[in-house]
């Protein structure tokens, strides 16, 4: 594998074999991250019935987690490039923990939305400390697939989920389930303080431009851009993650055991996706193409596949179902990796922790949104224009990006 990433000896004092460590690390809390945020969507249809929640309020406690992910983005972003990920990351992975384990003892709806706001606050730290770590231990023309390996934990999450949360349901009730995957969390905590250790500060900032304040950068049109572009993307997988087993029970009809045997399956394929996303810009890049021809080629037609699920509803048999959702999320897996890909390939590694920032606070405002608009939609309309509107947001993502950033992505040409 060290022969696919074509990684050097040493980058910031780390050897290739410790690299890898902590990239297997970030993988594995991703995979942490994402069984925590899956345990309600997977007991969704149980826990509406014991809180006696509608479409609505499930929406409203859905956009209460992105509503935390929004306001903890830039604090967690900022933290990260100014302590660095070591110690910020391990916190947020015990502040995020304790909130997934809360949720087993709430007794209402509002009680419930407080935790998962909680647990929004935390979570958002996997993803800007992960990407900054990823930053610091691989080059630019290995990044991708990296980030790729790292961001497709969310699938891997997402996939063992239900039958391990269904399972502990069926076993010992579903507030046990909240409580097992918070204990994930803590088990990771040491492994990570023992490997991992923040380059020096000379180190990480050299060879970068002076640093800039969060209000420069808010002012950069480069970041607008990849703010736009995971405003667009972000949602599309979220619904994937926590209305997909509702949609099955309500709407295909699938039993909570039968979620627990199959709702895994387009995940899988998600999985795959992220995988390949990554592989295929570092292929592209060494048979010579521009990382903006990359990104171009990668993300315009990861994008073009994502419109396979407005084909979703009209699907004659479950199968037929699986695979259209399987294969959007391949396409917006791919797409995603090559979004956080265009985050290092503008911003130094000293700003990229508040940039991921910036980029998970649009994202946690239309996570707020979307599920409240998911929501309504399902309640008074159906679940068809909703599949349809995650069937043309990705490719409103990727014009975003290449619109407002094409002259940064022409500034890095000329002086590459």
């Amino acid at each position: 594998m060290s022969a696919v990433l074509g990684t050097v000896p040493q980058r910031h004092g780390y050897s290739e074999r410790r690299r890898w460590l902590i990239l297997a690390l970030l993988f594995a809390i991703t995979v942490v991250n994402f069984v925590d945020r899956q345990t309600l969507s997977v007991l969704a249809p149980v826990v509406r019935q014991n809180l006696h929640l509608s479409n609505e309020a499930y929406g409203r406690i859905v956009s209460a987690f992105q509503f935390g992910m929004m306001t903890g983005e830039l604090p967690m972003g900022a933290l990260m490039d100014r302590f660095g990920a070591r110690i910020v990351l391990a916190g947020a992975v015990l502040w995020w923990s304790g909130a997934t384990s809360a949720q087993a003892f709430t007794k209402s709806g509002f009680q419930l939305g407080l935790a998962r706001l909680w647990m929004g606050t935390g979570e958002c730290g996997n993803y800007s400390g992960g990407i900054k770590v990823l930053t610091q231990l691989f080059r630019k023309e290995n990044r991708t697939l990296a980030i790729g390996i790292f961001n497709s934990g969310s699938m891997i999450g997402s996939t063992i989920a239900p039958p391990i949360i269904v399972w502990l349901l069926q076993r010992h009730g579903y507030r046990s389930a909240f409580l097992v995957a918070a204990s994930l969390g803590l088990l990771w905590v040491p492994l990570w303080l023992l490997l991992y250790r923040n380059p020096p500060a000379k180190e990480e900032h050299r060879d970068t431009k002076p640093e800039r304040s969060v209000w420069e950068l808010f002012a950069q049109r480069s970041v607008w851009a990849v703010m736009m572009c995971r405003f667009f993307i972000g949602p599309v997988m979220q619904f994937y993650w926590y209305w997909i087993p509702n949609y099955l029970f309500h709407e295909r009809h699938v039993s909570m055991s039968g979620i627990g045997y199959v709702a895994w399956i387009p995940f899988v394929l998600g999985d795959i996706g992220g995988v390949a996303g990554g592989w295929s810009a570092g292929a592209l890049e060494k048979r010579g193409l521009r990382v903006y021809s990359v990104r171009r080629i990668t993300m315009y037609l990861s994008a073009l596949l994502c419109i396979v699920s407005l084909f979703v509803p009209f699907a004659k048999g479950l199968l037929l179902a699986y695979l259209l959702i399987g294969v959007s999320m391949l396409a917006d897996n791919f797409l995603s990796a090559n979004m956080f890909g265009a985050i290092t390939d503008l911003f130094p590694e000293s700003e990229v922790g508040r940039v991921t920032g910036f980029t998970g606070l649009a994202a946690g405002l239309s996570g707020l949104l979307f599920p409240l608009l998911t929501g309504y939609l399902v309640d008074h309309v159906s679940y068809t224009p909703v599949f349809f509107l995650i069937g043309i947001m990705p490719m409103m993502g990727a014009a975003a990006l290449f619109l407002l950033g094409s002259p940064a992505y022409r500034q890095l040409q000329e002086t590459r």
